[in-house]
């Protein structure tokens, strides 16, 4: 599909620069297909009235950690460089990709050094070694592996806000709370699964209490969320991959309430993506662990997922082919419009949307 159909014009003032507070007081645009009307303007609050006894909600539970690092090219035959890195997938317990500012500034074998005065004593330096470098991304091979890398990064480290907020403010201490979800648990990603930091301890306990069950899986997102499609059809856009977990748990809990009746409700695109690469042609959830690179675009049969709770999203995105896969291309862009007309926030830090699935 030509990539322009997903375009549409999003004033600048609707980007969201901070989050609601508290975080369930977020607007929630409800877009139910086929019926009347079709859009619905709701409170994230309302989401316990909104669900039915029986649905169970699938949470992303990745943690994001503090994946932006400056540091100092070490050469002996010339003057020291400033680079960036941006960690954005995790090789094995010392090595990370990364995408660096300015990568022409290093080669293979260079020594990168981040920090000079550590918390304690054997973390004073954390030092990389470039071990691979193509078109902005390299290999970093660390000093340090396991959890003692963990904490050197935790110590020396920013957070990655997206581009569209850290092009127009600088990361604060705030950013450290309100970029992770009150359910974050496993360590890895780089950018928040931003649906989920909407919810609350008060409303996750709300949920359950009407009947709406619970189940997490682990999806640790990447840098590449935030890069731009570059090509003029969607067929020849390469989708980043990712680290994803669903435990045996989680897939028997998933087909048990689908079996009973229940909607299957995803939290989050990162969360959709990875129950649909779970899912079996019959829609049946498999345990899984590894990588995916699923790329949903409007051609897309869903197999397991049936409502999903999202942010809104770019122009010309990924996750805005997604949704309108999920929902409907006409139909997102009219919800949209009207989100736009009604002064909705957009992005990370924006409202939320509940999306039922269009029929087939």
């Amino acid at each position: 599909m030509r990539v322009d159909l997903f375009d549409f014009e999003l004033p600048e003032e609707r980007i969201a620069l901070r989050p609601a507070r508290p975080r369930d007081a977020a607007r929630l645009l409800v877009v139910r297909p086929g019926a009347e009307p079709l859009v619905e303007d709701r409170g994230v609050r309302d989401l316990p009235r909104l669900l039915a006894p029986g649905d169970i909600m699938a949470f992303n539970d990745t943690k994001v950690i503090p994946a932006r690092l400056d540091g100092r090219r070490i050469r002996q035959d010339s003057a020291g460089a400033h680079i960036e890195v941006t960690l954005i997938e995790r090789l094995d317990e010392a090595r990370w990709r990364a995408l660096a500012r300015p990568a022409k500034r290093l080669k293979v074998g260079d020594l990168v050094r981040f920090g000079g005065e550590g918390r304690i004593c054997f973390l004073d330096l954390l030092d990389a070694t470039v071990e691979a470098r193509s078109e902005g991304e390299v290999t970093l091979s660390f000093a340090f592996a396991g959890a003692y890398l963990d904490q050197a990064i935790a110590e020396r480290g920013r957070l990655a806000l997206p581009p569209y907020i850290a092009g127009r403010r600088p990361t604060d201490e705030r950013d450290r709370e309100d970029y992770q979800t009150v359910f974050a648990r496993r360590d890895g990603a780089v950018a928040a699964p931003t649906a989920g930091l909407h919810f609350t301890d008060r409303l996750l306990a709300e949920l359950t209490d009407n009947g709406i069950g619970r189940a997490f899986v682990t999806l640790h997102v990447g840098a590449g969320t935030f890069l731009p499609v570059k090509v003029e059809d969607t067929a020849d856009h390469r989708m980043h991959a990712e680290w994803g977990e669903v435990a045996p748990e989680t897939a028997q809990a998933l087909n048990a309430a689908r079996a009973a009746g229940g909607r299957i409700v995803a939290v989050g695109t990162t969360a959709l993506r990875l129950i649909e690469t779970a899912a079996a042609g019959d829609g049946e959830i498999r345990p899984f662990s590894g990588s995916t690179d699923i790329f949903i675009t409007p051609d897309y049969r869903f197999r397991a997922v049936d409502a999903l709770i999202t942010n809104f999203h770019l122009p010309r995105s990924t996750l805005f082919m997604l949704v309108s896969a999920f929902s409907g291309l006409d139909i997102m862009k009219r919800a949209y419009a009207h989100a736009i007309e009604q002064n909705y926030r957009f992005y990370s830090y924006g409202d939320a949307c509940l999306l039922f699935r269009t029929k087939v």
